[in-house]
């Protein structure tokens, strides 16, 4: 399989997000600490509020960036992803006995997924209102015969023949 890499993201031949997920997830991964110990060595004063910016500006931009471009379909490449979040937040001890879910709700953090769904969101605002050199005709289609309650936008799946096309920019957020 041949990859290029285009403005750090990595593009596949077969147009498939693993090459890049693996990527991002080492990328991220070596930027955490491997041990909590190592953190309360380096940092003396552990908040969890110091320690959330600290993931929010050095690890996460490396698991959100160009998310809307490359965003994966895969449950393996997203569990990948994900799998620095749970990593991060078995720093916390008082918060063990949570779930996953609960966590990141006390903590104020989202899960990977939902970032990429609302940054995936964002940009098709930008695009709908012209603040983006993409015009919107060339992502969306917008249905003839729909009844929107007085809302005109109402955008249409194109049917793919190929896997790879089903999981496109456009299908996907018009899924959601």
């Amino acid at each position: 399989m041949n990859t290029e890499k285009d403005l750090r993201v990595v593009v596949s031949s077969s147009l498939k997000t693993a090459a890049n997920c693996k990527e991002a997830y080492t990328k991220a991964n070596r930027t955490l600490p491997a041990r909590p110990h190592i953190i309360s060595r380096t940092i003396k004063y552990r908040n969890s509020t110091l320690l959330i910016n600290l993931y929010k500006s050095l690890v996460r931009p490396h698991l959100d960036y160009c998310s809307s471009a490359w965003s994966p379909h895969y449950n393996k490449d997203k569990s990948l992803l994900e799998r620095v979040q749970h990593r991060f937040i078995r720093l916390f001890p008082h918060l063990r006995k949570l779930s996953y879910e609960e966590r990141l709700n006390h903590l104020g953090l989202w899960t990977l997924e939902e970032r990429r769904n609302r940054a995936a969101l964002i940009e098709v605002f930008k695009v709908i209102k012209g603040l983006s050199a993409t015009p919107w005709s060339s992502f969306f289609h917008i249905a003839a015969d729909s009844s929107t309650r007085g809302y005109s936008w109402k955008f249409v799946k194109k049917s793919y023949w190929s896997d790879t096309s089903l999981y496109f920019f456009s299908q996907g957020v018009v899924n959601r």
